[in-house]
């Protein structure tokens, strides 16, 4: 086992374009680290930098403590797992597993060994004599996985591995990839640009934008304590709701559009930055499942008129407007204008719940769950 350790990591191409620009990041022995980020946002170069398959511009890479920068990446003693799975459709899972090791003129028996210990980790121990074809999706990425396993590396490196898969399958699949890299405890580094699989599977999730970490956190930590605005639209699913909103002179009340909410005094003492944007701009943020539906209107009520409603089985999802200024995840993914739009919003709600789509409904809201951003920095308060 190794750690992994970037340090001043930057990619820039000979036409100019910095794709990565200064990475600073440590995973450690048996570490299982996310990168999540939205297309272009320089997740699998980092990766491919770590991997070999691109040269390092500026900064320092250690695997196992030991400087590779100029190292091949055939020894560099790493595995990865691509999202195509690139197994040989002519071998058998156990030919195709124990590929790389007939390669390495293994003794036939010591490489029936591994293969055999590879495939009782996976669940493939049934599988051995099938071919590629005989095979679903989800055991044809367990095989790739078991490919990687054999090599016993230091690290493995997984470039959005399950992104072929269907749905149901990746949500199965996520489960497995986490359970089969935790029983063999190797530093991981994991691709991905879907915040949901980033969220469960990582020990640690670092969210890139424009080539830089903006946030590396647990990842409850992110969901609870988003450093910026582009953090908070990216996770969480669906993402939170974003306002432009004014706050006044005295303290004393948030406006969002025409409406009015009363700021109890908890609010400053948990956000005591607040307190200096007192006639001011700001930005404010509220989960989905902190606006429940309320039986009256009060100085803490939120009004919105209902657009859409999602039953979910368990749950609604209730789409709706109100008269501020919003910011929608696309804003923030795309770097665009990030207060434009019509106020949109969604609710999280009980299932059980009356909602009329194009009739007017009130939202509760605790302001000392909302989230509270400076409008020009994006940084949380």
């Amino acid at each position: 086992m190794a750690t992994i350790e970037l340090e001043g990591i930057r990619k820039r191409y000979p036409n100019g374009f910095a794709a990565v620009k200064g990475i600073d990041l440590a995973i450690a022995e048996g570490e299982f680290m996310v990168l999540v980020g939205p297309s272009g946002c320089g997740k699998t170069t980092v990766l491919r930098m770590v991997a070999g398959l691109e040269t390092i511009s500026e900064g320092v890479l250690r695997i196992g403590g030991q400087v590779v920068n100029n190292v091949e990446p055939q020894k560099r003693d790493i595995a990865m797992v691509f999202q195509n799975y690139a197994l040989y459709p002519h071998m058998t899972v156990a030919e195709n597993i124990g590929f790389s090791l007939k390669m390495k003129k293994m003794p036939k028996k010591e490489i029936e060994s591994k293969v055999s210990n590879a495939a009782q980790i996976l669940g493939l121990s049934e599988s051995l004599k099938l071919k590629p074809g005989q095979l679903s999706g989800g055991q044809r990425q367990r095989v790739a996985m078991g490919r990687a396993i054999v090599r016993e590396p230091s690290a493995f490196l997984m470039d959005e591995p399950l992104s072929n898969l269907d749905a149901k399958l990746r949500v199965q699949m996520r489960a497995e990839v986490s359970r089969i890299q935790h029983r063999v405890g190797v530093a991981t580094v994991y691709v991905t640009h879907d915040q949901v699989e980033a969220m469960t599977m990582g020990d640690r999730v670092a969210v890139m934008k424009d080539g830089t970490i903006q946030q590396c956190e647990k990842p409850q930590s992110l969901y609870d304590y988003p450093t910026n605005m582009f953090v908070a639209a990216f996770i969480g699913s669906p993402s939170m709701n974003l306002y432009q909103a004014g706050l006044d002179e005295a303290g004393e009340f948030i406006h969002l559009g025409s409406q009015a909410l009363r700021v109890p005094p908890a609010v400053f003492e948990k956000h005591q930055k607040l307190r200096d944007y007192r006639g001011r701009d700001i930005v404010v943020g509220i989960r989905p499942e902190y606006l429940p539906v309320a039986t009256e209107r009060d100085e803490t009520t939120l009004t919105a008129d209902v657009d859409l409603v999602e039953a979910l089985g368990s749950e609604l999802m209730v789409h709706f407007a109100i008269d501020a200024k919003s910011m929608t995840a696309e804003y923030a993914y795309e770097g665009e204008d990030h207060l434009a739009g019509s106020g949109s919003g969604i609710a999280r709600v009980d299932a059980r719940t009356a909602v009329v789509p194009g009739k007017p409904m009130v939202f509760g809201s605790d302001l000392s769950r909302w989230h509270f951003f400076d409008k020009v920095t994006e940084e949380a308060m």
